[in-house]
């Protein structure tokens, strides 16, 4: 289990690829107190007015962790990936300088699972994610699709012709599709949460969650 982690806590990025690079980026964003390395001096300077504090530094030497503090972070994400070697001995350092949580990039399955052995407390598929995600948006009915562990999926849609123009209670939207319709965004409006009375037009965007196969099925509605 991932232990709970103050929100605020500081963040360790090791590696400054492209995922490593907007990981690093987006906390800073958010105002995270993030330190991110990587061994390519190029690197750093490319992204050191995106990041705050960044340090050229080979994170598979022990010694060169322990002169950072690394020790002192709640968390580390370790975004190299190109390198299974280097990945795995990253993570193991950071496992040794008990780190409470590690967070490690995989490129395949059998990366994941050694990484996931040898202590990292969450394993990241970026490739694997970002191509599941855009298979599911290629419908065209979809905008935007988040799928969780456990079959199940948030997404942003365009409403199907069948529940346009009816409350949801009216179209059955639960009992006929199996999913729930969480909110409704009209033109010029934000979004608000649903209710069974909430009537859906054709301009409106939805929010819906359910099973991926029953929203799967929901999407392909005619209209």
């Amino acid at each position: 289990m991932v232990e709970k982690i103050a929100h605020d806590a500081p963040v360790l990025v090791l590696g400054l690829g492209r995922f490593g690079a907007a990981t690093a980026g987006e906390l800073d964003k958010l105002g995270r107190d993030v330190l991110a390395v990587d061994a390519d001096p190029l690197l750093v300077q490319k992204w050191a007015d995106r990041v705050r504090h960044t340090a050229v530094l080979d994170a598979r030497d022990m010694n060169a962790l322990q002169q950072i503090g690394a020790a002192d972070f709640s968390v580390a994400i370790v975004a190299v990936g190109s390198s299974i070697e280097a990945s795995v001995l990253i993570t193991t350092n950071l496992v040794d300088l008990k780190v409470p949580q590690i967070w490690a990039k995989a490129i395949s399955e059998a990366h994941g699972k050694i990484l996931t052995r040898i202590g990292a407390h969450r394993v990241i598929y970026p490739e694997r994610e970002a191509g599941e995600r855009v298979a599911h948006l290629v419908s065209g009915r979809m905008i935007d699709f988040i799928r969780f562990d456990d079959d199940f999926a948030l997404v942003k849609m365009y409403p199907p012709k069948p529940i346009r123009g009816k409350t949801l209670t009216e179209s059955g939207v639960r009992t006929k599709y199996n999913i729930t319709v969480v909110g409704v965004k009209s033109p010029g409006k934000p979004f608000t949460y649903a209710t069974e009375n909430t009537v859906v037009t054709n301009h409106d965007l939805i929010i819906v969650s359910g099973s991926n196969e029953d929203i799967e099925r929901f999407a392909a509605l005619e209209g």
